[in-house]
C-alpha cells in the first residue's frame, strides 16, 4: 500500500474545508498585491474575515479578524476602543439596517497592510437614534486601512461616506 494516499486524502480534505470556509467570506472584486505567500494570505484572510463580520453581523468573524489589542485610530465619538467598538457599531447599525451587506470592491495588499474599498447596501427599516426608517435604500462607500500582525488586524484607519449615509437616513436634508 502506498503511504502517500492517506496524506493525499488529508490534503484534499483540508483543501475542501478551506474552500467551504472561503465561500462564506466576501471576495474582493479586484485584488492588487506586492507579494505572494503565507504572509499575504494571512493579511488577506484577516481583512476578508472583518468584511464578513460587517456583511453578516456575526461577532465570531470580528473575534477571528481582530487582535485582542485592536486599535481604531479614527474612533468615532462615543465608541469604545478595542474589539468592543466594532461589535457595538455593528449592533447599532444593524438595528437600523437589518439587511446590511458589504462588498469588497478593491483590496490592496502591501507588506503588513491591506487597504479596502467597501460598498455597503441595505434598507433603513429600523431605528437610528430618533429616526425611524421606512425601508429606504442605503448605499454608501467606505475606505479602510489595516495593519495586520500575527494574522489579525491590530490597527485600523477608516473613512465612511457619512454625508451620503446621513442624507439617505433622513438625518440631513439635501
Amino acid at each position: 500500500m502506498n503511504p502517500s494516499f492517506p496524506l493525499l486524502g488529508a490534503a484534499l480534505l483540508a483543501l475542501s474545508l478551506n474552500a467551504a470556509a472561503a465561500e462564506v467570506l466576501p471576495q474582493a472584486e479586484r485584488v492588487f498585491s506586492d507579494r505572494k505567500g503565507g504572509d499575504a494570505v494571512a493579511v488577506k484572510l484577516a481583512a476578508l474575515r472583518y468584511a464578513a463580520f460587517w456583511n453578516s453581523g456575526d461577532p465570531h468573524y470580528a473575534e477571528l479578524a481582530l487582535a485582542p489589542s485592536f486599535t481604531d485610530h479614527t474612533l468615532p465619538e462615543g465608541r469604545p476602543q478595542g474589539v468592543a467598538g466594532p461589535l457595538q457599531a455593528s449592533k447599532t447599525f444593524r438595528a437600523a439596517v437589518p439587511d446590511l451587506k458589504v462588498e469588497v470592491t478593491d483590496m490592496v495588499l502591501a507588506g503588513d497592510r491591506v487597504a479596502l474599498r467597501l460598498h455597503f447596501t441595505g434598507h433603513f427599516s429600523g431605528k437610528f437614534g430618533e429616526l425611524q426608517g421606512v425601508g429606504q435604500a442605503v448605499d454608501f462607500q467606505a475606505f479602510d486601512l489595516y495593519r495586520v500582525k500575527d494574522g489579525r488586524i491590530a490597527d485600523n484607519w477608516h473613512l465612511e461616506d457619512n454625508l451620503s449615509l446621513l442624507k439617505q437616513l433622513g438625518a440631513i436634508k439635501p
